[in-house]
């Protein structure tokens, strides 16, 4: 995926790479995915955007005990001369 935006005054194309993470949370998907984005966040650069690809959760009976979200982490590839 490529994302086209300014630098500049310069037209500028991102390539993006994608990684697969599940964030878990007894509190609600919101907060399933604030967490995995949180963790992704520390040993991730330029995360600019995410994708929720499922939600699931675990249960006992009927109580819910924790949702568990399934999200796509995009992180723009640095270009060479920005390292």
């Amino acid at each position: 995926m490529a994302a086209v935006g300014s630098k500049r005054g310069a037209i500028v194309a991102h390539t993006y790479s994608v990684s697969e993470i599940v964030g878990t949370s007894s509190e609600g998907t919101d907060a399933a995915i604030r967490s995995a984005l949180d963790r992704a966040g520390r040993t991730i650069r330029n995360i600019d955007w995410f994708e929720v690809v499922s939600v699931r959760g675990h249960a006992d009976e009927s109580r819910v005990l924790h949702f568990q979200v399934t999200i796509k982490v995009g992180f723009r590839l640095e270009d060479p001369e920005e390292s």
